[in-house]
């Protein structure tokens, strides 16, 4: 228990009242979370305990896992809950991973069989300790999740694999419905926030999926002290490089150990970044203060099979 300081006065004057605590910084109004409380949360949860799996949503401390779960839509988070990074910004827990579990891809396949989606997304932790860096793992787990769910559309959002492309293919012969991978933030801030990773190499595993014709997404963390301008910067790599959905949203501090909020942005800002990227033909995008990369995904079935027609690539069955 702390210790409470008392002030003792000095004779003749008034007794001096004790300092009041530091206020905690709150967040402003159109920052609200959706609390837990209807059953479909914790049928969820218990399912994802009984199949021993993680999710990006609990591990990273989503402030929507409320609202998400209670649609039954969860990201799935595979090779572990321990990442090899340190980003500043994550709260997915560092350290030494314990070795792959070859039998999770079947675990996940049976999650996602029996919640019968039409769109799901599945993370990872990045695991620089694995000589391909999961791209294996990965790749069983897409297949194991098709053959169990043939008619759902498949997200992935993948790690950069240390820029080596040639694994970058094994996850994408494995033809997963989307990839994506985040940049994140704008160049400048990228190794002070991200650490480990690139904004440059994070751009080329795009731009290699990209040339793959795999349709493409990429998210961007606001309020880590980024000016419109490099936001409006980075939008327009995107668009030149033919990204097809980006996810624009509020950088949230997970503690006092991460980086702090720089600001918070207006969602009219949102809204007129939202605007401005469409102008520059990128396809789908969403942005709010909430919107993670993973946010509403299970609405935009449809517009994955559209996206998938466009490239001409084989439909979802």
């Amino acid at each position: 228990m702390s210790e409470t300081r008392v002030h003792l006065p000095v004779v003749g004057q008034a007794p001096v009242a004790p300092e009041p605590p530091a206020t905690r910084r709150r967040h402003p109004e159109w920052i609200r979370a959706t609390l837990p409380t209807k059953p479909a949360f914790f049928e969820l949860r218990a399912m994802v305990k009984e199949l021993q799996l993680h999710t990006v949503c609990e591990s990273a401390s989503c402030p929507n896992i409320g609202e998400c779960w209670t649609r039954r839509a969860l990201t799935i988070m595979i090779l572990g809950d321990i990442c090899t990074r340190s980003c500043r910004f994550c709260d997915v827990t560092t350290g030494r991973p314990l070795p792959a579990d070859p039998d999770e891809p079947r675990r996940v396949a049976e999650m996602l069989g029996r919640l019968s989606l039409e769109h799901t997304v599945i993370t990872c932790v990045d695991r620089d300790d694995l000589a391909d860096f999961g791209a294996a793992h990965w790749a069983e787990t897409i297949r194991r999740v098709k053959d169990a769910c043939p008619g759902m559309t498949l997200e992935i959002l993948a790690g950069d694999f240390k820029g080596k492309t040639e694994l970058v293919d094994i996850v994408l012969d494995a033809d997963p419905d989307v990839f994506a991978h985040n940049l994140e933030t704008v160049p400048r801030l990228s190794r002070q926030v991200r650490v480990q990773a690139s904004y440059p190499r994070s751009y080329k595993i795009l731009e290699h999926a990209r040339k793959r014709d795999a349709v493409t997404k990429t998210g961007l963390m606001l309020g880590l002290g980024e000016t419109r301008e490099e936001v409006e910067d980075v939008l327009r790599d995107v668009a030149n490089l033919g990204v097809d959905i980006v996810t624009l949203g509020q950088y949230l501090a997970p503690s006092k150990q991460h980086l702090p909020i720089e600001r918070y942005v207006h969602p009219t800002e949102f809204a007129e970044l939202e605007t401005f990227a469409r102008s520059l033909g990128i396809t789908h995008v969403v942005a709010g203060p909430l919107v993670r990369s993973s946010y509403h995904a299970d609405g935009q079935a449809q517009l994955v099979r559209d996206l998938r027609a466009a490239k001409g690539l084989a439909p979802v069955t």
